[in-house]
């Protein structure tokens, strides 16, 4: 059985999704990014993954993955009939990968990280103006589309979906997009998205930040 390490509406809330979505049964092990303990025993996380960051997916062999990017391609072909990912050869597959870079680099990294990491000492004015131009790429590619890669539901629709939703305790209101607004709220009308936002929020009441 896989197994994955999270923290509560962290950037494992998309591995989270897509493991629900593709229907995949997993354990999950619940890892304080702040502290660097496991919840359940209070072992050291970094002797799970050195980098002390979520997610961390442990396949059955016993191997390790991290980043989302990585695990979130595992687990759609781990279940190729969920159709979570394109198949290989198909260009799609290389727009799922374009983005779920954009995604990791360009909203998680460059904005949501220093937002939620650094106290506001004047070093996030950049990331702050950068933001807006960045959201106007996929509200521009949404627009008139129900998914970011062809005609359905992919991983790169979990992982962009887990960004939006930090937007607003970032400071942004994301109707100032009404693609994106939409979107969301498409995204989170499905039961897998919703169950696995239910779960972890009621896991974030449990978890001191």
């Amino acid at each position: 059985m896989l197994q994955l390490y999270f923290f509560p509406m962290a950037c494992s809330l998309s591995s989270r999704i897509a493991l629900l979505e593709a229907g995949i049964e997993a354990r999950y092990h619940l890892a304080h990014i702040w502290t660097k303990r496991l919840v359940d025993d209070g072992s050291d996380f970094r002797d799970v993954s050195p980098k002390g960051a979520v997610p961390v997916l442990v396949l059955e062999n016993g191997e390790r993955l991290t980043e989302s990017a990585a695990v979130l391609q595992y687990i759609a072909d781990a279940k190729p009939e969920a159709r979570l990912a394109p198949r290989p050869g198909d260009i799609d597959r290389y727009r799922l990968q374009e983005w779920l870079s954009f995604v990791g680099a360009e909203i998680h990294k460059a904005f949501l990280f220093p937002t939620f990491w650094y106290k506001d000492d004047g070093s996030l004015a950049k990331p702050r103006a950068r933001i807006m131009q960045t959201l106007s790429v996929p509200a521009a590619h949404l627009a008139g589309r129900e998914f970011l890669v062809g005609n359905a539901f992919t991983v790169a629709d979990a992982h962009l979906t887990w960004t939006l939703l930090l937007l607003r305790p970032a400071g942004i209101d994301i109707t100032q997009w009404p693609p994106l607004a939409a979107y969301l709220e498409r995204m989170q009308a499905r039961p897998a998205v919703k169950a696995a936002i239910a779960t972890e929020m009621a896991l974030r009441k449990t978890v001191a930040a």
